[in-house]
């Protein structure tokens, strides 16, 4: 079960913080280090990344690492399977730098990845973790990506809230409350 450790945070006091690795039947799903993400970055290969990978949204999601830092696992994270990453998945902003308090979960995985489960499975994961600790999640999808939409309603993102400035829908999981309230004052 995730920990909620003191913090500066909000002004209950408490930032709930998520694991480094949350592990799952076929996937784990690990924080990406700072010298990582520079690899990433820098287009610098590794071993252990899937031939696939980084995709170009991967190298972006690494640009954020850095202030990721102190997000208490709230941060990208590499998608694993079989020993190599072959995504990745996390949060755009921890619960309390979010205006609402809630959090958007962002994912992807390369081409030969997908269709195998192992995207419902690492979304299950985390949002384990998340619901553990009380905050809510929503995702953002283009309307015409039929296997992110199929993979979120397995999810439950069934809560249809409309759509962002760039025509992507935003999907809410209903009947989850958030135990931790939404930031207050200035958010940084």
């Amino acid at each position: 079960m995730p920990e909620v450790r003191p913090g500066p945070g909000p002004e209950a006091g408490t930032r709930p913080v998520l694991p480094t690795c949350v592990a799952s039947g076929r996937v784990r799903l690990i924080a990406i280090t700072p010298d990582d993400a520079a690899d990433l970055v820098a287009g610098r290969r590794q071993d252990r990344w899937h031939p696939e990978f980084p995709r170009r949204d991967d190298v972006d999601v690494a640009a954020s690492v850095p202030m990721a830092a102190d997000w208490g696992g709230w941060g990208p994270r590499y998608l694993v399977a079989r020993q190599q990453a072959i995504g990745t998945i996390g949060f755009h902003a921890p619960p309390w730098l979010e205006p609402t308090g809630e959090v958007e979960i962002g994912f992807g995985l390369v081409p030969s990845a997908r269709g195998h489960g192992l995207g419902t499975e690492a979304v299950a994961a985390l949002l384990a973790e998340v619901d553990a600790v009380g905050v809510q999640v929503r995702a953002s999808v283009g309307p015409g990506n039929a296997a992110s939409l199929r993979l979120l309603a397995v999810g439950g993102f069934t809560a249809l809230r409309g759509s962002d400035e760039d025509g992507r829908l935003v999907l809410g999981r209903p009947g989850r409350t958030s135990r931790v309230a939404p930031p207050t004052g200035d958010l940084l």
